[in-house]
Formats: C-alpha cells, sequence, structure tokens
C-alpha cells in the first residue's frame, strides 16, 4: 500500500471525524443521526450550548479554518464562533446539517491541495503551523462531538419519558 502524505492524512481524519471509521469512536454524522430539529433545540443543561448550537459552531470553525488557509480574516467575525440559531424547523435543522457535511467537505478538498511545505508555515497570525491549525479543527470536532453524544442521550431519554 502506497503511503499517504500529509495533506492527504489530514483529509483523511476530517472525513472520519465527520462520516465515520473515527478510532475515538461515533463521528459527527452519526452521532446526529436521528437526532430531529426538536431534540437539537433542548437545552438539558442551562449553561451549555445545545446540539443545534454545537453543529453551528462546528461548522464556523471549519470555514474559519478554509479563511485562514485563503489568507483572509484571522478571527471569527462578530458572532460567528458562536453562531445564534435563526429558528428550529425541521428544514433549517436539515440544512444546517448540510452545512456542516458541505464545509468540512470543502476543507477537505482544499487540504488535499496543500504541499507538505505549505502545511508546514505557520498559519496567518500564529506561531502554529497550518497542519496543527486542521489537526486542531479534527480535535475540535471530536471534543464538540462528545458534547453531542452526552446531550442526545439526555434528549433521548426526555423524549422517551415524555412518551409514557
Amino acid at each position: 500500500m502506497e503511503e499517504m502524505t500529509q495533506a492527504e492524512m489530514i483529509a483523511d481524519e476530517l472525513r472520519r471525524a465527520l462520516l465515520g471509521e473515527a478510532w475515538h469512536g461515533p463521528s459527527l454524522y452519526e452521532l446526529l443521526e436521528g437526532v430531529t430539529a426538536d431534540q437539537a433545540v433542548q437545552r438539558p443543561i442551562a449553561a451549555a450550548h445545545n446540539i443545534w448550537e454545537l453543529v453551528l459552531h462546528i461548522t464556523s470553525w471549519a470555514n474559519i479554518a478554509l479563511r485562514r488557509i485563503a489568507g483572509g480574516q484571522v478571527e471569527p467575525f462578530g458572532g460567528e464562533d458562536w453562531p445564534v440559531p435563526g429558528g428550529a424547523s425541521a428544514e433549517q435543522w436539515a440544512a444546517i446539517r448540510a452545512e456542516l457535511t458541505a464545509s468540512h467537505e470543502r476543507l477537505r478538498k482544499v487540504v488535499l491541495g496543500l504541499t507538505d511545505q505549505r502545511l508546514a508555515t505557520s498559519a496567518p497570525q500564529s506561531s502554529r503551523s497550518v497542519a496543527a491549525m486542521l489537526h486542531g479543527v479534527v480535535q475540535h470536532a471530536a471534543y464538540h462531538g462528545g458534547q453531542i453524544a452526552l446531550l442526545k442521550k439526555d434528549v433521548s431519554i426526555y423524549h422517551r419519558r415524555a412518551a409514557l
């Protein structure tokens, strides 16, 4: 088997974190399977973000990473880090999930075009490399995926109790 380039390895990590076969457990896509819009907006922990907000946040950071690679705005625009949900319909939830997938696919495609030299350069206004930033995007998705897993368990239990 041919050895993967660094860009291919990072792109594969992004794919696994989003779509499946992740070492850490269920991918974001697997975690979100079966979550309804109503469940996504539930806030079982008053001081914590809900599933909907976490998905918006993860999507934002994939887009921010893309912008940083392109040399654009480094810091999140106002409200971009934790976007405020604009509603809670099933259609909006489907669109947000589709954008999560699309943003990570755009990032994955850009990563596949990066050379090892580019991956080793510093990310804009950072002492960390582009590669380190991209590994951070994967770690960020896994971290918030763990939060989604816990919230999903709680809202699923809540909905089962409410149905009794």
